[in-house]
C-alpha cells in the first residue's frame, strides 16, 4: 500500500516536472521573453495618453472594446504570454473593462488558432469560435467595468520604481512621433516570427536576429539613457512578478493532468447539456494549453473528430481553454486582486458554458 502511494506521488511529480520542462523549452525563449519586453515597452515608453485613448475608462466604448476584443487576431499568444502585456496596459492606466477584454481576446481569437480550428474541426466550429470570442470579450469587459470601474483608485499603489520616469521629458519630445510605434511594432514582429510554425528554424533565427538589431538601433538612436533604464527596469520588474508564478502554476497543472481521468471524462461530453459544457469550461480553465494545442486536445483527446464529444462542450473548451489556465489564474490574481480575478474567471467559465450550450442547441 505504501509502495503504491509512493509510486503514484512520484509519478504525479514527474508528470508535473515534465509539463514544466516542456513549457520552459517550448515557450520561454520564443513567447515569454518577447512578451516581457513588449510589456516593458508599454509600461515605460508608450505615452500614457495613447493607452488611455484606446483602453482608458473614459475612452469611447465603441473604440476601446473594438480594439480590445479584436487585438488577439495579430498576437499568436497563449493564456500565459498575454499576461505581461495585460499587466503593462493595466499599470499604464487602462480601464478594467477594456483591459480584461484584451486579456480574454488575446489568446481566444488568435488568428492561427481560428484557422486551424476551421480546417481541422470544421468551418462551422471555427466561425462559431471567432464570433463567440469577440462577443464574450466585449461582454466580459462591460461587466467588469460596470462592477469595478467606479471603485478603481486613480493611482496604482503596486507600481515599479521606474514608473516615475516613464513619461518623456520636454527635451525628449523632439523624437519623431512614429518612433515608439515603430519600436513596438518591431517587438511584436519578433514575437510573431518567433512563435510562427510556418517558418523554418534557420530563416526564423535570421529574421528574429535582424528584428532584434532593428530594435536595438531604434533604442540606442532615439531614446534617452533614463528611458532605456526605465524600459529595462519595467521588463525585469514584470518578469520577477509574473514568471515565478507561471513556473509554479505550470508544475501544478502537470500534476493535476496526471490524475485527470480522461477516458471517464470523455463519456460525459456526448451531449451539449449544462453539465457537459460546464465541465468542459472548468477543465479548459485549469489545464494549460499552448497556442494551437487546444485543437488536437478537443479533436483527438476528447474525441470531437470521432463524434465522441458534442459540439457544445467542444466550443466551451475552445473558449475557456486558451484564455485561462491555472498558472494564468494565479498571475491574474496577483495583478488585479482576488475579487476582480474571481469575477473575471467566473465570467469566462460561465459565458463559455452558456455559449457552448447555445451553439450545441443550434447545430443539433
Amino acid at each position: 500500500m505504501i509502495f503504491t502511494v509512493t509510486y503514484t506521488i512520484m509519478a504525479a511529480l514527474e508528470a508535473g516536472l515534465a509539463t514544466l520542462l516542456e513549457y520552459l523549452s517550448a515557450h520561454v525563449l520564443t513567447c515569454l521573453v518577447p512578451a516581457f519586453f513588449i510589456a516593458g515597452a508599454i509600461a515605460a515608453l508608450l505615452n500614457k495618453d495613447t493607452v488611455l485613448k484606446y483602453f482608458g475608462a473614459d475612452a469611447p466604448k465603441w473604440l476601446c472594446y473594438s480594439v480590445a476584443s479584436t487585438s488577439g487576431t495579430i498576437l499568436a499568444v497563449c493564456s500565459c504570454t498575454i499576461l505581461p502585456m495585460f499587466a503593462g496596459i493595466e499599470k499604464r492606466g487602462a480601464g478594467i473593462g477594456p483591459a480584461t477584454a484584451f486579456l480574454f481576446s488575446g489568446p481566444a481569437i488568435n488568428l492561427m488558432a481560428i484557422i486551424l480550428t476551421a480546417r481541422v474541426l470544421g468551418l462551422d466550429l471555427g466561425i462559431a469560435r471567432a464570433v463567440a470570442a469577440v462577443i464574450m470579450a466585449v461582454v466580459i469587459g462591460l461587466i467588469m467595468a460596470a462592477m469595478f470601474q467606479k471603485h478603481d483608485p486613480s493611482c496604482k499603489t503596486d507600481v515599479a520604481p521606474s514608473m516615475i520616469q516613464a513619461d518623456p521629458k520636454p527635451d525628449q519630445m523632439s523624437r519623431p512621433n512614429y518612433i515608439t510605434g515603430t519600436f513596438m511594432a518591431v517587438l511584436v514582429a519578433i514575437l510573431l516570427v518567433a512563435t510562427s510554425s510556418a517558418i523554418e528554424l534557420l530563416p526564423k533565427a535570421i529574421i528574429v536576429g535582424a528584428l532584434i538589431a532593428v530594435a536595438a538601433f531604434l533604442m540606442n538612436k532615439y531614446y534617452e539613457p533614463e528611458e532605456k533604464s526605465a524600459f529595462l527596469e519595467e521588463t525585469w520588474w514584470l518578469t520577477k512578478k509574473i514568471f515565478p508564478l507561471l513556473v509554479v502554476g505550470t508544475f501544478v497543472t502537470g500534476v493535476i493532468g496526471y490524475f485527470l481521468p480522461v477516458e471517464w471524462v470523455r463519456t460525459i461530453f456526448g451531449t451539449s447539456s449544462f453539465l457537459a459544457c460546464f465541465l468542459a469550461s472548468v477543465i479548459g480553465s485549469l489545464l494549460y494549453m499552448p497556442t494551437l494545442l487546444e485543437v488536437p486536445i478537443v479533436g483527438t483527446l476528447f474525441g470531437y473528430s470521432t463524434g465522441v464529444m458534442a459540439a457544445g462542450p467542444a466550443l466551451a473548451l475552445l473558449l475557456a481553454g486558451p484564455s485561462l489556465s491555472l498558472p494564468s489564474m494565479i498571475v491574474i490574481w496577483r495583478i488585479i486582486g482576488a475579487k476582480k480575478a474571481s469575477v473575471y474567471i467566473s465570467l469566462v467559465v460561465i459565458l463559455s458554458t452558456l455559449v457552448g450550450m447555445l451553439y450545441g442547441a443550434i447545430v443539433s
